[in-house]
């Protein structure tokens, strides 16, 4: 097999390695190295808070610059669907109502000037000042 030079090297090593005599250590060994592990992990955080991460960044833009025009092109389309039924409701009101009469049209400018209020007299309102 492949594995035994390598499964026999090992064997060896381990072999060595147990006749080594125990280093001697600190009663608080275990807490000196969690601290210290502790430590390094405090240190690199800050030193991430410190460094950009430009390629997050410009993901996080691309990202959110695509929401914007998602949301953007999304309203569009619904203000021009909401146009479009308003319009449909217009043409649907003037489509049922009944069409004016030929007479009615032969004198609309008659009509249409029937309607028009007359302009202030300046003259009389010039009175009317002077009355006060």
């Amino acid at each position: 097999m492949k594995n035994e030079p390598f499964q026999k090297v090992q064997g060896q090593l381990r072999e060595l390695l147990s006749r080594l005599p125990d280093a001697p250590v600190s009663s608080n060994f275990t807490a000196r190295v969690l601290q210290a592990v502790e430590l390094e992990e405090s240190r690199g955080s800050r030193r991430r808070v410190f460094e950009w991460n430009w390629r997050g960044f410009f993901q996080r833009i691309t990202v959110g610059a695509t929401v914007a025009v998602v949301a953007a092109v999304a309203l569009q389309m619904h203000e021009h669907s909401l146009a479009r039924r308003e319009m449909a409701k217009d043409v649907a009101m003037v489509a049922s109502q009944q069409a004016p009469s030929v007479e009615a049209l032969n004198n609309f400018d008659a009509i249409q000037r029937m309607s028009q209020t007359e302009r202030p007299d300046a003259e009389l309102i010039a009175l009317a000042s002077d009355m006060k």
